[in-house]
């Protein structure tokens, strides 16, 4: 199994070599260079390398949380904390935040405001996720500051 991915990365450098060299001049316009062969080639590549990735964390996460007693007992309640942080998040998102008439006229951006509010979702998640790690980062410093 080792050799066959070893070998399988020393492929994907090869391609990601050869692509490098089929980027477009800086000169070419955008439009252009996002059409160019070494362009469709390279996100082909980074769109492969992704789907290997998310498969093989799925795959082994499941592997991993069925073969331990409490795994899916752990996963149900990680899940059920996720929704219920992605539901805060909508729920405090109001997408009305940016006007919608402004954005196409200035920006020429054709958005509407149930966009915008997923938007604002996602933003918020990061905001509750990045409180909820610090929290548990700081909270387990304590705890083992405490312990001693």
């Amino acid at each position: 199994m080792y050799k066959i991915v070893k070998i399988a990365l020393i492929v994907v450098s090869v391609i990601g070599f050869i692509c490098l060299f089929m980027m477009p001049d800086k000169d070419m316009l955008r439009s252009e260079a996002m059409e160019s062969t070494g362009i469709t080639l390279m996100f082909g590549l980074a769109y492969l390398l992704m789907a290997v990735a998310v498969a093989a964390t799925v795959i082994f996460g499941l592997k991993n949380m069925a073969s331990s007693p409490g795994g899916l007992k752990k996963a149900a309640f990680s899940i059920i904390g996720l929704l219920v942080a992605l539901g805060l998040a909508y729920g405090i998102s109001s997408g009305t935040d940016i006007s919608v008439d402004n954005m196409l006229e200035k920006n020429n951006i054709v958005t509407s405001e149930s966009e915008v509010r997923l938007v604002g979702a996602g933003i918020w998640m990061f905001f509750i996720m990045l409180i909820a790690a610090v929290g548990l980062i700081l909270w387990g410093g304590i705890k083992n500051a405490t312990s001693k």
